[in-house]
């Protein structure tokens, strides 16, 4: 986990420097400072049916972040016995740009009248009980996250906890370095990975992945569990007890959604 790098980032929005033989690196581009994604994960518990909050999502708070250049993924849980929830992903280019956005959200005029009828009518009558947020900054193996395949219909967030903060570290060098290999050779279709920053399970790591169906999900997982390459690298005691809890949520794209 690079949690180290997010608060120097955060740290660096906050302090002016002292001296002026301080180097001024803020005119790099996110490529140049080594910079990697964003992702902000909201899992919204519904109250009622969600059609309201679809249409507040599709028509009023989506379009708002495009206007700032935040790409946005909606979601609902893949088979019905699940219950009904909401799971938004907005996609930040850094951590700069998700603190601004946070702010120019609210300054934005069209978005603020356009949600005002939302706010209104769910002050008493709610559309949803609670949101929970996970925010995360991308893997260096994938600092960017890749389009989804036209065809899906399924995806696949999981999250996994480690013991401690030095466990967490590495599980993340176990992607980076050798289980992300392994996911691209079996059909496991990479969308993003994450180390949770903030989130209420810490220390954890989270990612998303892609699927045609729930049969082509189920055997890529056959032949990742069955690769020898698995095999091995899930005996090395350089990763042996990095992760002692992992959930995994199947959820279908909404029409809306951009992922």
């Amino acid at each position: 986990m690079q949690r180290r790098n997010f608060i120097k980032a955060a740290g660096a929005l906050a302090v002016t420097p002292a001296f002026a033989t301080t180097p001024v690196i803020s005119n790099l581009s996110a490529k140049q400072a080594g910079e990697k994604e964003i992702y902000e994960v909201r899992l919204y518990t519904l109250e009622g049916s969600g059609d309201e909050l679809d249409n507040y999502f599709k028509n009023t708070l989506i379009p708002a972040y495009n206007r700032l250049g935040v790409k946005a993924g909606a979601f609902k849980p893949y088979k019905p016995e699940d219950g009904e929830a909401r799971y938004l992903l907005f996609v930040y280019p850094n951590i700069a740009e998700y603190l601004k956005v946070k702010k120019a959200l609210w300054e934005d005029k069209t978005f603020t009248t356009a949600a005002q009828p939302f706010f209104d009518t769910t002050a008493t009558k709610p559309a949803y009980v609670k949101f929970e947020t996970i925010l995360s900054e991308a893997f260096d193996r994938i600092p960017t996250h890749k389009t989804p395949g036209q065809t899906r219909t399924l995806f696949e967030f999981r999250v996994y906890q480690s013991p401690n903060e030095e466990a967490n570290r590495r599980k993340i060098k176990m992607f980076n370095v050798d289980e992300i290999p392994i996911f691209d050779q079996v059909g496991i279709n990479s969308v993003l990975y994450g180390d949770i920053l903030a989130g209420p399970k810490q220390p954890s790591i989270m990612y998303l992945t892609w699927y045609n169906d729930e049969p082509t999900r189920n055997e890529a997982w056959k032949k990742f569990v069955d690769h020898p390459d698995w095999k091995r690298i899930s005996k090395l005691p350089e990763y042996a007890n990095t992760a002692t809890n992992n959930k995994s949520t199947l959820l279908t794209p909404l029409a809306y959604s951009q992922l």
